[in-house]
């Protein structure tokens, strides 16, 4: 394309912007796009293989799982979108100079940066749409995760229940012979209550509660407000036994209640920063939350706030690392390039944890990113001003 139009006049070429800028967004967006399909393929596919493995052994109900991968592919895309859009840029600006279109370009009067200017709408949207999964969609999907991880903690008990298996909550160990269709009756029923002090301690004290083991002909659910599992045991036994001393009492029992779980208390919030909505984050700011970590909002707002900017940063980035000589192959600088870059990615997101111990201020995000982009402006006029340098010298030489 670029080798038919350097044969027609200057003019011609200099009127032909738009269609020149919708080719080269056309080709990065589509590039991008592809990238960006191969990489969330890739993470989300690893997340749903440990997440069919949890299904498998129990700990997990089969039914949210895609629940679980959509609520989670906003925490994905807001490190990959950028990424994707650097390495698209990579791959199209390497291409035009392994196939001598971006020489022609050149020629032309078209420069490298006057080529990166013509993607200005483009990065502008991307760093919308970049802003709004990480202001907007993440925390959201992060919420909704956290609570169906809540859910599943609560209701796992009755809804992973397998007959002749045993299944775990909490400090109880539970088996179930036989259940009914709708998992709320259950017959021959095995608990086995760990006590956490004699566990977790090498020398048990000897006030400590022993542990218990109950067998129950048949058991039901019993619907609790407060959160909590109950199970109302009919016609069974109780063993309680010292561990330290081998000794045992038992019990007998026409019906029995315990507790599989403990109450929750009212008001407490277990959500991560990053479920936390970006208003909720600026009440915290402000004092009007009841968190008590103001620094860590700060750090997850300016966290948010700067991710936007590395769409700028992959252009800035692109431009110069993408030129390769005749010879060397549009492949050769792709790796290097891609370390740089996700080099600087990763020190955005190491401030976050220094913000949350106090050792840097919230203002160091811009200073880094500030400094990443002096560095990317750097490595673009380079080249220019070491041949002006270059020429300037060689004039005082000959003068």
């Amino acid at each position: 394309m670029f080798a038919i139009i350097s044969y027609l006049p200057l003019n011609f070429w200099k009127s032909s912007f738009v269609i020149l800028r919708r080719y080269i967004t056309t080709q990065v967006a589509s590039t991008t796009a592809l990238v960006l399909g191969f990489l969330v393929v890739m993470l989300l596919g690893g997340r749903l293989i440990r997440y069919f493995g949890m299904a498998a052994e129990g700990g997990l109900n089969v039914g949210v799982l895609f629940r679980l991968i959509g609520y989670n592919l906003p925490y994905f895309l807001e490190l990959i979108l950028p990424l994707s859009f650097f390495i698209g840029l990579m791959l199209v600006f390497g291409r035009l100079y392994a196939d001598h279109e971006m020489a022609v370009m050149n020629a032309s009067g078209i420069s490298r940066g006057r080529m990166a200017r013509l993607l200005i709408p483009l990065v502008a949207v991307l760093m919308c749409v970049e802003g709004w999964v990480s202001m907007v969609a993440k925390p959201w999907g992060m919420e909704r995760a956290t609570n169906i991880w809540q859910e599943q903690s609560v209701a796992q008990v009755f809804d992973l229940l397998r007959p002749q298996e045993f299944i775990s909550s909490g400090d109880y160990h539970l088996y179930v012979g036989e259940m009914g269709a709708n998992r709320d009756f259950l017959k021959d029923v095995i608990i086995i209550q760990m006590n956490p002090a004699q566990t977790n301690s090498a020398k048990p004290s000897q006030t400590a509660q022993r542990d218990s083991i109950i067998f129950a002909k048949s058991a039901t659910h019993v619907e609790n407000a407060n959160g909590q599992i109950q199970l109302d045991l009919q016609q069974g036994r109780r063993y309680e036994v010292d561990p330290t001393s081998r000794q045992y009492s038992q019990i007998g029992f026409e019906r029995y209640r315990i507790t599989l779980s403990a109450e929750r208390p009212e008001g407490t919030n277990h959500m991560r920063i990053e479920g936390v909505s970006t208003a909720e984050l600026l009440s915290i700011i402000q004092g009007r939350s009841k968190r008590d970590n103001p620094q860590e909002a700060y750090a997850e707002l300016g966290y948010r706030l700067s991710m936007p900017w590395l769409i700028l940063l992959a252009i800035l980035l692109a431009t110069p690392l993408s030129y390769v000589r005749p010879r060397q192959g549009r492949w050769y600088k792709l790796v290097p390039a891609i370390l740089i870059y996700v080099a600087g990615v990763l020190v955005v997101i190491s401030l976050k944890d220094t913000i949350i111990k106090g050792k840097f201020p919230p203002v160091i995000y811009a200073a880094a990113l500030l400094m990443m982009m002096a560095v990317a402006i750097y490595l673009n006029y380079h080249g220019r001003v070491m041949a002006r340098l270059r020429l300037e010298r060689q004039g005082g030489d000959v003068a």
